[in-house]
C-alpha cells in the first residue's frame, strides 16, 4: 500500500473537500482519502490498480491539481 500527503491549493470550502474526496475515492484501488478544508492538505492511501499518476490526472480534470509537498 502506498501513502501520499499533498496540498490542493484550490480547496476553499467543504464542497471542494467533498469533490476532492469523491474524485480520488472513485479511483479503483484507492483505500482512503481525507482532505482538510483549513490546511488544504490531502492524505491518500492506495494500491494497484491505482497510481499516483491516475490520482493527479483525476484531480487536474476537476480543477483541483495536486501540489507535492517537500519532505
Amino acid at each position: 500500500m502506498e501513502t501520499k500527503t499533498f496540498s490542493v491549493p484550490n480547496i476553499g470550502c467543504s464542497g471542494c473537500v467533498r469533490t476532492v474526496e469523491k474524485t480520488v475515492g472513485d479511483i479503483a484501488g484507492v483505500k482512503s482519502v481525507e482532505a482538510d478544508e483549513m490546511t488544504k492538505i490531502v492524505n491518500v492511501q492506495w494500491e494497484a490498480p491505482a497510481t499516483w499518476a491516475k490520482i493527479t490526472t483525476a484531480l487536474e480534470e476537476v480543477d483541483y491539481p495536486a501540489v507535492e509537498m517537500a519532505n
